[in-house]
């Protein structure tokens, strides 16, 4: 029997995300597993022209202050559980930041929304899970919208 010592979870604030985060605090509990939270922000900008526009400096510092203080608030909740819990804050796409993270770590397990903020909605699950699954070195426990 495999042993879950390592839970990454992939965490973008979004109440899918908060669903799988209580997920891995249970299991967390029940196997004596570490939890890894990873928050990938992607800085997209708006309405890119054909023109090469840098995304100001002052932008992108402050979406990742932000995205730092919430992820630090998602952590707090963990340790509170009584959790041994650490954070990583990628600037990196999630779709392939996840299976990397899991890989560098020797994650044991992934849980993770079926989607997020994207709200794009697929057949089946978004396309960040829906990458997760093909390219993880580990197993992925994958928490349905229905769930959340």
């Amino acid at each position: 029997m495999t042993r879950i010592q390592k839970i990454l979870v992939p965490v973008d604030f979004s109440d899918h995300s908060a669903k799988a985060m209580e997920m891995a605090v249970d299991w967390a509990k029940q196997f004596g597993a570490k939890i890894r939270l990873l928050h990938c922000y992607e800085i997209r900008p708006v309405g890119v022209t054909t023109y090469e526009m840098p995304v100001p400096e002052d932008y992108q510092i402050e979406i990742r202050k932000t995205a730092s203080r919430q992820l630090q608030a998602w952590l707090e909740k963990v340790k509170a559980e009584g959790i041994e819990a650490d954070a990583t804050l990628s600037p990196c796409f999630a779709k392939v930041a996840i299976a990397d993270i899991a890989q560098r770590d020797r994650s044991d397990l992934i849980i993770m929304g079926t989607r997020g903020h994207t709200g794009l909605k697929h057949v089946v699950l978004g396309s960040v899970a829906e990458r997760t699954l093909r390219a993880a070195p580990c197993p992925v426990c994958i928490v349905r919208a229905s769930d959340a």
